[in-house]
């Protein structure tokens, strides 16, 4: 199937320049294309990952892709899709933020596959040495105020207003496209479609610096993937812990399966075609299976099992699993101590220095129960569980046999309250 069409029968393209002239380059050239990441924070979060791997389905296609980072323009900002300016980062942290990233994407797109190896380039290496005065002769002098008003993510920033320095944004995210063009041939820009002012722009600048030189019009192009949105309204890759990160310390691997697995039933199917490369066969068999038992979630767990082991790897992917399988029959002993740090990160945790202690004395001095009273019928009535085992026992003392890896017992209390003891 030719990769725009797939790329079509995944509702994966919001926007393209010239669909047909693009369909002939594509057909008749290993091209070159780019997506650029600005470099925000440390990690990439989930909203990145539909263009990362647009730039992964054009090399499955034999095409060469480049993931730009912006070590240049992250020290600007880009108004698009913002009500208000970004605070700037210093040099120092934009660069450690651009390294990391870096290793992020070498994990996700091939960097060691022959002709069409992906790359990694950097525009401050190019923004960083251009004086004002080139900035402002050989780049500025082909934007008129007119045309950069007139780009939604100029025009929606006046009511509030908006710098000069976020304006610029859009010259300099066009300098990166005319100079991996001039140096690297790259013919195509792909992202998303709240970058779509950018591109044209980026692809303007390229046709009309070949017209100042005389040079025959470059055939350069612009596709566009969708924004993301979620049926019930709530933002895509924002849980109640805040964003989803593809950094295993910021966001677990077992958070990330969790992500995927409660997913909603009205969207599974559509983030199953955006974010893997599951064929279309198989697709059709998952949407039988949510008609027919949707109780079994089994769309839902191959979102969550491909989506682990393409960010994280099969290791991830099956300790993931094995905690989500240990909270679901209450088998918490045979968890390790890197396991129970996964899933049990955001429950209430309170650190006891006693080697030995009562379980009427755990419960009142961890905040379980209010009171010894409390405490003693909390015990007597079964709603307090060790390690997933029920007790009932009044005098029963924590030792090192109730300790996982001598560091970590779990208190449940009823049905779904979990407290984390650390010793």
């Amino acid at each position: 199937m030719h990769i725009l069409d797939e790329l079509a029968k995944r509702d994966l393209i919001q926007q393209t320049t010239d669909d047909e002239g693009l369909r002939k380059h594509l057909d008749e050239n290993v091209v070159t294309l780019y997506c650029g990441f600005d470099p925000t924070a440390d990690s990439l979060h989930i909203g990145h990952l539909l263009p990362v791997l647009m730039l992964k389905r054009f090399q499955k296609a034999g095409h060469r892709p480049i993931a730009l980072i912006g070590g240049g323009t992250g020290m600007i900002g880009d108004p698009s899709g913002r009500s208000t300016e970004r605070s700037l980062n210093s040099p120092e942290v934009v660069k450690g933020f651009s390294d990391k990233i870096k290793e992020q994407l070498a994990g996700l797109l091939n960097f060691d596959q022959g002709e069409n190896s992906a790359v990694a380039r950097n525009n401050h290496e190019w923004l960083s040495t251009m004086t004002i005065i080139e900035f402002l002769r050989d780049i500025g002098k082909h934007f008129s105020i007119n045309y950069m008003l007139a780009k939604d993510s100029v025009e929606s920033r006046l009511e509030n207003g908006i710098s000069f320095t976020e304006f610029s944004y859009m010259m300099l995210q066009s300098i990166d496209f005319l100079n991996l063009y001039e140096k690297e041939n790259c013919t195509l820009q792909i992202g998303g479609s709240d970058q779509w002012g950018n591109i044209t722009a980026g692809m303007e600048l390229i046709r009309r610096k070949q017209f100042e030189k005389e040079e025959e019009e470059a055939e350069v192009f612009g596709l566009t993937v969708p924004l993301i949105t979620k049926s019930d309204g709530t933002k895509f890759g924002k849980t109640a812990g805040g964003a989803v990160w593809l950094d295993p310390e910021k966001t677990t691997p077992y958070e990330f399966y969790q992500f995927w697995i409660n997913t909603d039933d009205r969207d599974v199917l559509r983030f199953t075609k955006y974010f893997t490369f599951i064929d279309f066969e198989e697709i059709t068999a998952l949407e039988k299976e949510l008609e027919e038992a949707p109780e079994k979630r089994v769309p839902h767990k191959r979102l969550a099992e491909e989506m682990t082991r393409m960010v994280h790897g099969e290791e991830a992917l099956q300790q993931a699993q094995k905690i989500t399988e240990a909270l679901f029959s209450g088998d918490l002993a045979s968890l390790n101590a890197e396991e129970i740090e996964q899933g049990f990160k955001d429950v209430p945790s309170v650190v006891i220095n006693n080697k030995e202690i009562g379980l009427i004395d755990l419960l009142v001095e961890a905040g379980i129960s209010s009171s010894k009273r409390q405490a003693r019928e909390d015990i007597k009535n079964g709603a307090i569980y060790i390690n997933g085992v029920r007790n009932q026992e009044l005098t029963h003392q924590l030792t090192e046999t109730n300790r996982i890896e001598d560091k970590f017992t779990i208190i449940r209390r009823g049905k779904k309250k979990y407290f984390l003891i650390r010793f």
